[in-house]
């Protein structure tokens, strides 16, 4: 008899052995596929975590990945109570529950609950089946090997990441984002018990499905809740009467050129340096400011801090939708001529080498260089003025002058050594006069990258636009020493403020910048701890009849009022530049260039351009210079009216197609252009 126990207990054991070995088999030769699991959306994201912007899966899924820590307790604490109460303790698959499941299909005749637990559900979710007895023991086969191979969390944060939100929205964070505009950390409890019960018929309960019984599922998981006591009376009622949302929101698309750039670079979730609440502001006062200039034109803008480095909001276009603007092209990184803004760089440079002094005295008047003859924007000349004067009020031939001290090709070099190279139409050609002007090419990112080196000192480090990356130490040349970048802060903080800026009329450093035939006007200032850097113009390059530097001041003016204000500290001038200038700098000499009597030349407007006009509303600025004043105008042979010896004449435009702008001065020595007149609203 014992000899027989002993084969039966061998045996036993023996199939046991077999049972667990069969099993151990099994699971290693068919491992639950958690492929969905592991390809869900790219996501990039501000600073603090939260969304800028998702991608879609290649199976044009919205599947967000999403973990406990980022969901609020009221949701979690209503999804356990409603879908697994004992998720905690059971190893996947829930006795009590398929008991009481089975009773119910007996008592009431139909499936009353499922009996699942939420490991069976990622199982589910995983691996989609027909519902049927055989794919019910499947999901509890693989829910065994989901508890051998992940933690509680991990499946929970499977859970929250894949449960379907209606349409092609998966995981908590797609369904809070696109049905309350918020994220799952934020959810109250109408809110968390709607998305609880969303998963149970994600067709029947969306709040936007025709006739939805959205109200009915968040009623059962509310009671649900008042029943095992998890909220009192009061929660009750006020989260049932609690309004459902109407629709669908689209998800956030923030930073869309941005976004768009990080994605390739790397997979998976991104965390940048940029502050969503920031970005959301740049992104609507840009978009307010289109509605204020005609199509084509366009707009771009960075705002960093130039203490860190780090990008806190970033626009390539002021509407990435709009077709007609172009606004897909990331403006941001396009390489455009920089018109005045390399002004206080070439000052810089030469307070560097002792070519300048802030208050040098240098003269402003018509000169040829060779055979380059710059003129101001406003078309006069103001005769003997300061540096600090020439730099306030951008004027072009003090610039040129300078430049032709220091040196175009030290300029470049500089430039170029400090890792900021400037560009050139013709990759041959050496770098010459007119790079005062605008006559180089640079990126907003590289200018915005050489304003916050200026107000730090002079020394230039990359600006970074993800988290937490170590800023690196500058490791080109500076642009200039401390003591120069000094200087130049300082005349730069005395620039007026644009008209109705008056917030910041001290407390910002900045300059403007036009590009030769109005291409691309640019504004670039800093504060105590913020660069911005703003561009307007056209993304084909075309010309632009409002993009000036002191529009783009204006919006520059805008974007820093969403700032807290932080004002530029004083800085302490060195005794080189805080003093008079050395006799030898007393007068910058102009050695190499030689005055010239001019005749007249319309530099507004230009020949061959198309002028926009309300035609009856708005007036056409005229602006000559050279020659002798006063000016006599004219358009198509009938005079304009203009204040005596004044630049400047306004026309009135009265109907659409060609005109010829004539000026004559004193000497009757005269310039004409030809342009084209078109009504605004055929623009629009």
């Amino acid at each position: 008899m014992k000899r027989w126990s002993r084969r039966l207990a061998a045996a036993a054991g023996g199939l046991f052995a077999l049972a667990v070995g069969g099993l151990v088999t099994a699971d290693r030769l068919l491992p639950p596929d958690l492929s969905r699991l592991a390809a869900p959306s790219r996501v990039v994201l501000g600073r603090d975590g939260s969304m800028l912007r998702a991608f879609m899966t290649p199976d044009r899924q919205w599947r967000l990945a999403t973990a406990p820590a980022e969901v609020s307790p009221s949701y979690l604490k209503l999804l356990l109570d409603f879908e697994d109460k004992r998720f905690w303790s059971h190893r996947g698959v829930d006795p009590l529950a398929l008991v009481r499941a089975a009773s119910q299909l007996v008592t009431h005749g139909r499936i009353v609950s499922g009996g699942s637990t939420l490991t069976m559900q990622v199982a589910r979710l995983l691996e989609p089946r027909p519902r049927s007895f055989v794919s019910k023991l499947i999901q509890i086969g693989r829910a065994l090997q989901l508890e051998e191979r992940m933690s509680k969390p991990e499946i929970l944060a499977a859970y929250l990441t894949l449960t379907p939100m209606g349409g092609n929205l998966q995981g908590l964070r797609a369904g809070s984002l696109a049905w309350f505009g918020k994220e799952p950390a934020q959810l109250s409890d109408a809110e968390a018990a709607l998305l609880v019960a969303l998963p149970q018929a994600p067709r029947a309960a969306r709040p936007d499905a025709p006739h939805n019984h959205a109200a009915e599922a968040r009623a059962k998981v509310l009671a649900h809740a008042r029943q095992d006591g998890l909220i009192d009376e009061a929660a009750l009622r006020d989260a049932s009467s609690a309004p459902l949302p109407e629709r669908r929101l689209p998800l956030p698309a923030l930073a869309p050129h941005l976004a768009e750039e990080l994605v390739t670079q790397a997979s998976g979730v991104i965390r940048t340096s940029l502050d969503r609440a920031l970005q959301q502001n740049l992104q609507r006062v840009l978009r307010q400011t289109l509605d204020e200039i005609p199509r084509p034109v366009n707009l771009a803008a960075i705002v960093a801090d130039w203490r860190t480095g780090e990008i806190l909001a970033e626009a390539g276009s002021g509407d990435y939708f709009d077709a007609s603007r172009k606004g897909a092209i990331d403006m941001t990184r396009a390489t455009r001529s920089p018109g005045s803004t390399l002004k206080p760089f070439i000052y810089g440079m030469a307070f560097d080498r002792l070519l300048a002094h802030p208050e040098s005295l240098v003269r402003d008047e018509p000169t040829r260089f060779d055979d380059y003859a710059p003129h101001n924007f406003n078309g006069g000349f103001n005769g003997d003025v300061t540096v600090r004067q020439a730099l306030q009020a951008s004027l072009n031939l003090p610039a040129v002058i300078v430049l032709q001290r220091l040196g175009p090709v030290a300029f470049a070099g500089q430039f170029k050594q400090a890792g900021l190279p400037l560009t050139f139409d013709n990759d041959t050609a050496a770098p010459s006069l007119p790079m005062a002007l605008g006559g180089a090419g640079m990126t907003l990112r590289d200018l915005v990258t050489a304003y916050a080196a200026l107000a730090s000192g002079g020394g230039v480090r990359p600006l970074t636009e993800l988290a937490g990356q170590t800023r690196p130490e500058a490791t080109g040349a500076p642009l200039m020493s401390t003591p120069a970048a000094d200087a130049i802060i300082d005349i730069l903080s005395g620039m007026p403020a644009p008209k109705g800026s008056a917030r910041h009329a001290t407390a910002i450093a900045y300059k403007t910048g036009t590009s030769y035939r109005f291409r691309d006007g640019w504004a670039v200032g800093f504060d105590g701890s913020r660069v911005i850097g703003v561009w307007m113009g056209r993304a084909d390059g075309g010309t632009c009849i409002g993009c000036v530097g002191m529009a783009s001041a204006g919006i520059l003016f805008r974007l820093f009022d969403l700032l807290p204000a932080d004002p530029l500290p004083q800085r302490e001038l060195s005794p080189l530049f805080a003093g008079p200038p050395p006799a030898s700098l007393t007068r910058l000499a102009n050695t190499a260039a030689t005055p010239v009597a001019s005749a007249p030349h319309i530099t507004f407007p230009l020949a061959g351009s198309k002028l926009l006009s309300d035609l009856g509303g708005d007036q056409v600025k005229l602006i000559a210079d050279g020659g002798h004043r006063p000016y006599r105008w004219l358009v198509d042979g009938k005079p304009v009216a203009s204040p005596p010896f004044a630049h400047e004449a306004a026309w009135q435009p009265e109907g659409e197609g060609f005109s010829t702008v004539t000026v004559i001065d004193a000497a009757g020595y005269a310039d004409e252009v030809k342009v084209r007149v078109e009504a605004r609203e055929r623009m629009e």
